[in-house]
C-alpha cells in the first residue's frame, strides 16, 4: 500500500469482491471488450486497477471507487497513447494529461461499443508500431 491507495489488491477477484455492482458491471463489459479487439494482450493490476499491455501499455480501466488521492463516479477507461490517437469528435477526453486520454462510463448502457472497437483497433496499431 501507499499513501495515496488505502486498498491494496492482490488479483482480479479481490478487486471484484470491492467494487460496487454497476461499476463491476462496466468493468467486466469493458475488459472483454479489451479481450475481443486485441487478443494477445497482456493484463495486470498496477495501482489497483486492470492495465493492459502489448508492447508497451495500451489501455487500463479505473473504477472510480478505487482511490487515488481521493475517488470519483464512473469507471474511466484510458488509452495511455492517446494524444497519438485520432480524437477528432472529443470522444475522449484529454483533462489536463500530456499523453493519457480517458472517457468516463456511468452505467452498462453509455458503452459506444462501436466507438471503443474502432479506438482499441487503432491504440493496438500505435502499440505495435511503438
Amino acid at each position: 500500500m501507499n499513501k495515496f491507495q488505502p486498498v491494496d489488491f492482490q488479483d482480479l477477484d479481490d478487486l471484484y469482491a470491492f467494487l460496487p455492482e454497476d461499476e463491476l458491471n462496466v468493468v467486466k463489459l469493458l475488459r472483454g471488450l479489451v479481450y475481443e479487439c486485441i487478443p494477445e494482450v497482456k493484463e495486470k493490476l498496477s495501482y489497483n486497477v486492470p492495465f493492459f499491455r502489448g508492447r508497451k501499455t495500451i489501455c487500463f480501466i479505473w473504477p472510480g471507487s478505487v482511490p487515488w488521492g481521493g475517488t470519483f463516479e464512473g469507471v474511466q477507461f484510458g488509452f495511455v497513447r492517446g494524444h497519438l490517437m485520432l480524437n477528432e469528435d472529443g470522444f475522449l477526453d484529454a483533462g489536463k494529461r500530456k499523453y493519457v486520454r480517458t472517457k468516463t462510463f456511468y452505467s452498462v448502457q453509455e458503452i459506444d461499443f462501436e466507438k471503443l472497437r474502432s479506438l482499441l483497433y487503432e491504440a493496438a496499431i500505435i502499440d505495435a508500431e511503438a
